[in-house]
């Protein structure tokens, strides 16, 4: 039986109508919201302020993989990066994954064996 299915025999007491199935569907919609649409939108807003405050000289990975140094940040939404020295790619600020770029950027701990 499905959960609906479910739902539906449990109505219980003719009087009360569905009382009991809009608790069980708004419980429902409330856990899908908060584990699965409430993370998703802040994960979004992270990306959007992090892509807002690039600046020219910063490392940064592509989503496809491409490690570059900012060269130009354009006004119509683009970038320019340096992939090697005199070597130029043009893509959209779009395109930059916060994760690698974060883990690129992050110093490395040094593990001491005793």
């Amino acid at each position: 039986m499905t959960l609906l299915n479910v739902m539906l025999m449990a109505g219980g007491d003719p009087k009360q109508g569905g009382s009991i199935q809009l608790v069980l569907m708004g419980g429902i919609i409330l856990v899908f919201w908060f584990f699965m649409i409430r993370p998703q939108a802040q994960k979004a807003k992270e990306q959007k302020k992090f892509i807002d405050e690039l600046q020219k000289g910063a490392k940064i990975v592509t989503n496809a993989g491409i490690h570059a140094t900012i060269y130009k940040i354009n006004e119509d939404g683009t970038l320019q990066i340096e992939v090697n020295p005199g070597s130029y790619l043009k893509i959209e600020k779009s395109a930059i994954s916060m994760d690698m770029t974060v883990a690129i950027n992050k110093p490395a701990t040094v593990t001491v064996a005793k």
